[in-house]
């Protein structure tokens, strides 16, 4: 079996026990049918394009993107535990070099990430079913957003764990960046209407242009805009991959 194989069964392994599963499915769960139906007193419904959207249906379609993000943690957990527990250096002695070691986090959270979306679309579709307008474009926008959104955020939680030293640190720094992504973005909320300097904030924000590509794809709403976000996406997860790559290279065992 191929090295890269090996990792990657490795990984999946560790990562996909019953309460990860439980968590990427129960958690949205909880904000899709408790928060999305709870918060229509306040939000009845939301402008999305040329089409109005039931509040439940918005979040639900935005937690697809946030449960691809919420996933890509599992990049810098798993780089955190083997520093941690001295397993990478037990992996380097074995057949295995960095490459290896880096391809197979790729591959693990690109895995994870079409796990996890596929899963929130069938839990989420029963919510937007009156408003989906499926055509060409939809399996392609979504398989992308699932690839590059988790080697983005795949790539960023592997920046912190080579980062770091202490369990503190990792946990306070990763659970605050991430807390930031989820809130500061419109997973849960549109742009329009809400206070200049939030609105402005979305879009420094790569959960924003995440959750943008799904809806598009969900809704049929593809544009120049989104073209644009699609873009931003592509230079960010090869600026920041790029990045973790080298810093796992000189990673010091």
């Amino acid at each position: 079996m191929h090295p890269v194989i090996r990792l990657v069964n490795r990984n999946l392994t560790i990562s996909l026990n019953k309460g990860f599963m439980i968590w990427q499915v129960i958690f949205p769960l909880i904000y899709i049918f408790v928060g999305g139906f709870a918060y229509t007193a306040l939000i009845d419904s939301v402008s999305y394009g040329n089409k109005t959207l039931d509040y439940p249906a918005y979040i639900a379609s935005g937690m697809i993107g946030f449960n691809i993000m919420n996933s890509a943690l599992v990049s810098g957990i798993i780089i955190w535990n083997d520093r941690r527990h001295g397993m990478f250096e037990q992996i380097l002695v074995g057949p295995f070099t960095r490459t290896h070691y880096i391809l197979s986090n790729v591959y693990t959270i690109g895995i994870i990430g079409l796990i996890s979306a596929t899963l929130i679309t069938a839990v989420g579709y029963p919510l937007f079913f009156e408003s989906i307008e499926f055509n060409f474009l939809t399996m392609p926008l979504l398989v992308f957003a699932s690839v590059v959104g988790s080697i983005l955020f795949g790539s960023i939680a592997s920046i912190i764990s080579t980062r770091l030293k202490s369990s503190e640190g990792f946990n306070v720094v990763i659970n605050t960046v991430f807390l930031f992504f989820a809130f500061v973005s419109t997973a849960f909320y549109p742009a329009e209407g809400s206070p200049l300097p939030l609105s402005i904030a979305f879009y420094f924000n790569p959960l924003t242009y995440l959750v943008d590509v799904v809806r598009a794809g969900i809704f049929g709403n593809f544009d120049t805009f989104v073209a644009i976000e699609m873009l931003v996406l592509v230079t960010l997860s090869l600026t920041l991959f790029s990045i973790a790559t080298k810093l796992l290279a000189k990673l010091e065992l």
